[in-house]
């Protein structure tokens, strides 16, 4: 049986999507978030807590479709990377936002998991971009945005 050799780095690269060994993860940070708080923006502070979700969506969206679609159009920057109010429109938007993450997080995670593809190859219609690239982008945007969401919580009284 032939295996290739790039799972162990594979798995690594999957797993650094939703590990909590460094920082809280997109889900610890956004649970039990009350309704009434996910629209605050703390004192000093540019962004609520569900801005930040809303932002994370947007942009693991993007760039998953970024390596997955030849017929990939970016959206406009910075408009169209976040939402236009600072409160979410419902409940619904919120657990449908998150719900959405965890879907973009995976189609990333099921990326980097594909058995001979190579990551460090350039993204065909992207500018240089490789898959890899773009992955560990997601990362570090999502752990960024995250730490916010800690951020915002913790200056609202809702963290811990």
């Amino acid at each position: 049986m032939v295996t290739d050799p790039m799972t162990p780095w594979r798995d690594i690269v999957a797993r650094s999507l939703d590990w909590q060994e460094a920082h809280a993860t997109f889900d610890a940070a956004v649970a039990d978030l009350s309704p009434g708080l996910r629209g605050v923006r703390p004192d000093g502070f540019p962004h609520s807590a569900w801005e930040l979700v809303e932002h994370i969506r947007i942009a693991q969206e993007d760039l998953a479709d970024f390596m997955e679609s030849p017929a990939y159009q970016a959206p406009k920057w910075p408009d169209d990377y976040w939402p236009p109010s600072p409160v979410p429109p419902s409940e619904s938007a919120w657990e449908r936002s998150i719900d959405a993450v965890r879907r973009d997080r995976q189609r990333l995670k099921d990326f980097a998991l594909r058995p001979g593809f190579d990551l460090t190859a350039p993204i065909p219609w992207g500018d240089g971009q490789t898959y890899l690239r773009t992955i560990l982008v997601a990362v570090d945007h999502a752990a960024y945005h995250v730490g916010q969401v800690v951020a915002v919580r913790r200056l609202i009284g809702a963290w811990g």
